[in-house]
């Protein structure tokens, strides 16, 4: 019997993907919690909670029709506790009992936005995050507003933190962190001081105490180094600051098992957890008031996101003890993959337990630290959920126990990505990967197209990319690398543009552009440029100082440092990152502006932004669109809605996602 013939991919695929996330491991380790999120009807993107047997395939919807999110186990998994956001509703939590029942609507909170989860270890509380929407900004406050013939109010603005990509803006509204009495209905405000965004959370291990982080500092958003911890009774609300901690960022707190420390992703100074620096994995012993970091002496970094496009980029740490308290185990970003590590409380070294070619997001341990669950995506596979045995010397021997996605992947032939190291300057290897049409011989020259990441501090790798394969479909050889700015290298290559972007950069894409043209199945006069945010400043940069690309896409780019320091929805601190300000020696800010740059381009140019990204305002996009239409530069602007974002590529509505790559496609054609 013949086999079944392959087809390539295309962008109508994105519609049939299947997004897994948020695996929780049972505590009796019979069963894994995920969520799951499709492409519905009308623009819709339902998410549903799912189970599967750790010991085999079976798998089994538990929850339908509606946006479920944040599943939790009960401690004696007769539930499953969640977010729930009705079609037009307002998120609530909610419970779904595990033996047979329709879900239960558990509170009925005023309109708002609801953040994380977690159920106490007894299952007597439930604490989450909550914002309120301002009254004037509900559905039901603009409804009576166009009822009325009344315009839209304003927005009156005293604070420097009033708005976020994706979230939109708020106003003075902020997050609070709050507990429900599983017994009595009764929800307790525990803190609703956070100038910032938001709080990470865990309960005490006997359920009693909550530890937190939240910044109270006035200028939040521009003052890392105030992050707290605080410690709240769950019965009073009344909470206290670890004031011995030092000054730094603070994210993604743990309590250990013991009940002895608290672990965090930080830093000592100024710096953001977003940063050149390592983010270090920081122990607090809560008897002797002391701390350390376990990976000063290592060069991993806790927030080194890979990209995707399958999947929404998590630039939080990712760490949990081990149910002994005897290590803490963690996600790091390394050489484009996920690796997953520990580090030793006491005695001992740090355990590499899993080093694949893939991306990995950590999931949970059971209650005994037996089984361990997490997701795994590679070029070629969609991201799945995975159960390994823990082992006495810590290697996984991971299993895949769902398979959404394989009927989809079964009737592909997709692009396997080959791994290069690029020589450049100063003795640096840039990691590049060449992703060829599928099916094409080794020496059939194409034209090719060479992707740039966003950040700068991210990272590109062995992630799924829908984008890369739909464009390899075509016929195109797609590259893309990891320069100098990058995470995943260690900290000096991620320092290399601190202050400094299109050097070290510009230097380290120049050789991999080097690499493209004497690449056997490359033509060598047919390379484009592309790349979104940070990767659309350097695309604008690339064009402003080289004619070697026969075509450029910059989306949602950066093109005016100056400007860009008063638009974006993050402020920056003179002489912080950067060198100088708008109003205070400009300089340096204005000379590593690629727009300083334009006179005399003449690569054609697709610009692509959304007019509602908060990141990257738009008048970063329509300075380049007006420099080009002035010099006579062949270009196409493409501005989205304002309902779209800053990722709208990776998290957008589909038909605009759709749109886009179909933009895409043909500004290639066009030149290809």
């Amino acid at each position: 019997m013949a086999s079944k013939r392959r087809r390539t991919m295309t962008p109508d695929d994105l519609l049939r993907i299947i997004r897994v996330a948020d695996p929780v491991l049972a505590p009796s380790g019979k069963d894994v919690l995920m969520t799951t999120r499709t492409f519905g009807e009308h623009n819709d993107q339902p998410s549903e909670l799912w189970l599967a047997a750790t010991s085999g395939d079976r798998v089994r919807r538990l929850t339908a029709g509606a946006r479920d999110r944040c599943g939790r186990f009960s401690p004696d998994e007769h539930a499953v506790f969640f977010v729930r956001e009705e079609e037009q509703g307002e998120p609530q939590l909610a419970v779904v009992p595990l033996d047979g029942g329709e879900a239960e609507v558990l509170t009925d909170l005023p309109p708002g936005s609801m953040g994380n989860l977690k159920v106490s270890p007894a299952g007597t509380h439930l604490a989450f995050t909550w914002r309120m929407t301002d009254s004037e900004r509900t559905k039901a406050a603009a409804e009576a507003r166009k009822e009325s013939g009344e315009t839209d109010p304003p927005f009156v603005i005293e604070s420097s933190w009033y708005r976020l990509d994706g979230d939109g803006y708020f106003g003075h509204t902020r997050w609070e962190l709050r507990v429900l009495d599983l017994k009595t209905g009764a929800i307790r405000t525990i803190d609703n001081r956070d100038n910032f965004a938001g709080y990470s959370f865990d309960f005490s291990p006997d359920g009693k105490r909550i530890a937190y982080t939240t910044n109270r500092h006035k200028l939040a958003s521009l003052k890392p180094k105030a992050t707290q911890i605080r410690i709240a009774h769950v019965a009073t609300g009344k909470s206290q600051r670890l004031d011995w901690l030092p000054g730094g960022p603070k994210t993604a707190v743990a309590w250990s098992p013991d009940g002895s420390m608290l672990a965090y992703g930080g830093r000592l100074g100024s710096d953001s957890a977003y940063s050149t620096e390592n983010l270090e994995l920081i122990v607090a012993d809560l008897k002797s008031k002391k701390t350390r970091s376990l990976s000063t002496q290592e060069d991993y970094c806790l927030m080194a996101c890979t990209l995707s496009d399958t999947a929404e980029a998590a630039f939080d740490a990712e760490l949990i003890f081990t149910p002994d308290s005897k290590r803490i185990l963690l996600r790091a970003g390394w050489n484009g993959a996920g690796h997953v590590i520990s580090f030793p409380i006491g005695r001992g070294s740090v355990t590499e337990h899993y080093s694949p070619k893939a991306d990995i997001t950590l999931g949970t341990f059971d209650a005994r630290g037996r089984q361990f669950c997490f997701l795994q995506s590679t070029p070629t596979e969609l991201p799945e959920v995975h159960v390994t045995p823990i082992r006495a010397r810590g290697t996984f021997a991971p299993k895949r126990i769902t398979h959404f996605n394989d009927e989809l992947l079964s009737t592909l032939h997709l692009s396997k990505p080959s791994e290069h190291w690029v020589k450049s300057t100063d003795g640096v290897r840039v990691h590049t990967w060449v992703m060829r049409p599928p099916g094409i011989s080794a020496t059939k020259r194409t034209p090719a197209i060479l992707e740039i990441h966003g950040g700068p501090h991210a990272q590109y790798g062995w992630s799924f990319f829908h984008e890369f394969q739909v464009l390899a479909a075509q016929g195109w050889t797609v590259v893309y690398a990891n320069p100098r700015g990058s995470k995943g290298y260690g900290r000096d290559h991620t320092h290399g543009i601190h202050g400094a972007w299109g050097t070290n950069d510009w230097t380290d894409m120049q050789a991999v552009t080097s690499f493209m043209q004497e690449h056997k199945g490359i033509q060598k006069k047919r390379i484009g440029i592309m790349g979104g945010s940070y990767g659309g400043y350097m695309t604008n940069w690339a064009v402003a100082h080289s004619d070697d690309y026969i075509a450029a896409i910059t989306d949602r780019c950066v093109s005016n440092m100056v400007s860009m320091m008063g638009s974006g929805d993050f402020l920056h601190e003179t002489d912080s990152y950067w060198t100088g300000s708008p109003w205070d020696r400009p300089e340096e800010l204005w000379e590593q502006s690629p727009i300083k740059h334009f006179k005399g381009v003449k690569t054609p140019m697709l610009i692509i932004h959304s007019e509602g990204d908060l990141r990257c305002n738009i008048e970063q996009a329509e300075q380049v669109h007006a420099a080009l239409v002035v010099q006579n530069v062949p270009c196409r602007f493409v501005r989205y809605p304002r309902s779209t974002s800053h990722g709208m590529s990776r998290c957008g509505p589909p038909d605009m996602r759709l749109h886009r790559l179909g933009e895409i496609i043909d500004w290639w054609k066009k030149y290809f």
